[in-house]
């Protein structure tokens, strides 16, 4: 059973960014550009390391992406005060009405996905969702601690 849960998951995940991007290319971004101009909707400040481990994207690839994504004006760097290597990274206004655009199409293929399931489904829904995330968390911290100890 557990194998046939993780499959769905996954492939839910997988139809959920498939259709996603082909609604978002209507109005001109990419799934790259989206995952980063949303975990920055999101995280507005975080440097361009701490967003590529998010992403779990290599450093120049994002930094690629993002000179892309400045050269649009959609996203602007800013010197980290306590790290003068580092860049912060924020929305521009342009950035800002770009995800703003992007959220209803993904509030509407959500709301279509959700078809059929009341209000209270929905809600046990999301909170057992949200308990095998953390779960999860857990087990990818705990994995990741065994990992630095082990390493030294």
């Amino acid at each position: 059973m557990s194998d046939n849960i993780g499959f769905i998951i996954g492939d839910i995940s997988r139809l959920i960014r498939r259709t996603f991007d082909k609604r978002a290319k209507s109005i001109g971004v990419t799934r790259p550009q989206w995952r980063v101009l949303t975990w920055l909707q999101r995280h507005e400040g975080l440097n361009q390391s701490a967003l590529a481990e998010r992403l779990e994207l290599d450093a120049m690839t994002l930094c690629r992406m993002v000179d892309r994504l400045q050269a649009a004006e959609l996203v602007e760097r800013r010197a980290d005060a306590d790290d003068r290597r580092a860049w912060k990274l924020f929305l521009t206004a342009k950035g800002r009405t770009l995800t703003q655009q992007l959220e209803p199409i993904g509030e509407d293929l959500l709301e279509k996905a959700l078809t059929g399931l009341a209000g209270d489904e929905r809600a046990q829904l999301l909170h057992l969702l949200e308990r095998i995330q953390g779960n999860m968390q857990a087990i990818d911290s705990s994995d990741s601690q065994g990992k630095r100890t082990a390493n030294g």
